[in-house]
């Protein structure tokens, strides 16, 4: 028997009212936050850039995928037990919920000491493997020491926002990378240029604001009446435990497979040159940009699905992905145009100004920004589609998608560069989004002809 309907300030239910609105309105701040987030890691790349020269950049990009290889796995872990919480939120299980969300914090803190312990041990290994050039080699270990060690920060911030967008609150997380990424950059100005402390005082400005944010959404969930923890919830229940796990492994498995293939790509990126190195790095660091708005409404996509498959709302969630697929091509259009127009004045940004090799770079850099942004549309629909799946509690199907694009940035990488030289590695970054789409359409139509066989009327 589900329980009374309790005080839900600050969440939103995505299971009545118009799609199009609902999705719209709730990735606007979801948005907002993400590209308060990007300024992470763009102000830090421009500071880097900027000040410590492109030595230093390329130490960064080199070492960017082992990054979010771990970030990816959090993401995925944290993004994965969501889903069961947005599933018993849209029913009004809230007892349910809260066990389930004390045994995700008990999970995420076992999987972030696991991380932390591995990263650590394997980082000198893991820059050797990706053959990084050898007068760059301490910079890239230097900085890894440091974001590796806040893992369990990242964590800490990624489960909180996950269970805040699962109840359907994505202003929270909006006010609390609003704070941290004024305070990120700040701290970089302060630590970089003011303390010279090189790219080591910018993973400690990075940590320092995330632990900001993390430390918000921590006391917005302990307000939360819907949320109140009881000593009962924190019982670890076994099959709990892996039906949550069963949900987040194949996602952080998903997230590490294409990590892996970037880091692949990084080996034959860090062959041709420092200059390269660096142009690729300044429009990576836009790629987050470019994607920004396909993650909110990927996220506001999953919270949806979810909370409609927990009310037993099949047709709406029919509704919502076709709502979210035409705002989502929408805004690639928009963002493409953008990207042309602008692209090469804001990688500019990130290079010391009249270095013979910030010219080389910039071409690389702006060479790539325009491919991905011609292929903008295909990333959209990857990520409304995946996170319709997601929410929909199949988290395997959308990791088969995963290990399609790691085959074809991988396969695109190794075959195309002898055969068109440097663009090659370029064109195997969108062949990837691609991939994965061949398996995520059709896998959109079997899992939701599943779900209407199970729930053949929307009650």
């Amino acid at each position: 028997m589900n329980e009374r309907k309790e005080n839900q300030g600050g969440v939103t239910v995505l299971t009545e009212g118009s799609p199009w609105r609902l999705l719209f309105l709730f990735s606007l701040p979801l948005m907002a936050g993400n590209i308060f987030q990007q300024m992470y890691t763009v102000v830090d790349t421009a500071v880097v850039g900027k000040v410590l020269g492109v030595d230093a950049l390329a130490a960064l990009g080199a070492v960017d995928w082992l990054n979010w290889l771990t970030l990816g796995a959090i993401q995925g872990f944290t993004q994965g037990f969501s889903i069961l919480m947005a599933q018993r939120f849209g029913a009004g299980d809230y007892g349910k919920l809260r066990q389930t969300a004390a045994n995700s914090i008990v999970l995420a803190a076992l999987c972030a000491a696991v991380l932390t312990t591995a990263s650590q041990a394997l980082a000198g290994t893991a820059v050797d493997l990706l053959q990084t050039p050898g007068e760059i080699r301490p910079i890239s270990i230097a900085y890894l020491r440091i974001i590796f060690g806040g893992l369990p920060i990242v964590m800490a911030y990624n489960l909180a926002a996950s269970i805040l967008r699962a109840l359907g609150d994505g202003r929270t997380p909006l006010a609390a990378m609003i704070v941290a990424s004024l305070t990120n950059i700040a701290l970089d100005l302060l630590f970089v240029m003011g303390f010279r402390w090189g790219v080591q005082g910018a993973a400690a400005a990075t940590l320092m604001a995330q632990c900001l944010a993390a430390g918000y959404c921590i006391w917005r969930l302990s307000r939360m009446e819907v949320l109140r923890l009881s000593r009962e919830d924190w019982v670890l229940s076994a099959p709990l435990c892996g039906r949550l796990m069963w949900l987040g492994s194949p996602m952080a498995f998903q997230n590490t497979i294409i990590a892996i293939g970037g880091m692949i790509i990084q080996t034959i990126v860090n062959g041709f040159g420092v200059a390269f190195i660096a142009g690729y790095t300044a429009a990576n660091k836009l790629y987050g940009i470019l994607e920004v708005a396909a993650t909110s409404y990927g996220y506001a996509m999953t919270t949806y699905a979810g909370q409609n498959l927990g009310a037993g709302k099949v047709r709406r969630i029919s509704q919502g992905i076709r709502a979210g697929m035409v705002i989502a091509l929408a805004t690639s259009v928009v963002i493409t145009a953008l990207m042309l127009a602008f692209g090469r004045l804001i990688l500019s940004f990130f290079l010391p100004a009249g270095a013979e090799a910030s010219a080389e770079a910039l071409g690389v850099g702006y060479q790539y920004l325009s491919l991905m942004a011609l292929c903008l549309p295909a990333l959209y629909v990857l990520h409304v589609t995946r996170s319709c799946i997601q929410g929909l509690g199949n988290t395997v199907l959308p990791m088969v998608s995963g290990m399609s694009e790691f085959v074809m940035r991988t396969g695109g990488a190794l075959t195309l560069p002898p055969v068109i030289g440097e663009t090659g590695v370029m064109i195997a970054e969108v062949l990837a989004w691609f991939g994965a789409d061949l398996i995520l359409a059709p896998s959109y139509f079997f899992v939701m002809k599943r779900v209407r066989r199970e729930m053949p009327e929307d009650h």
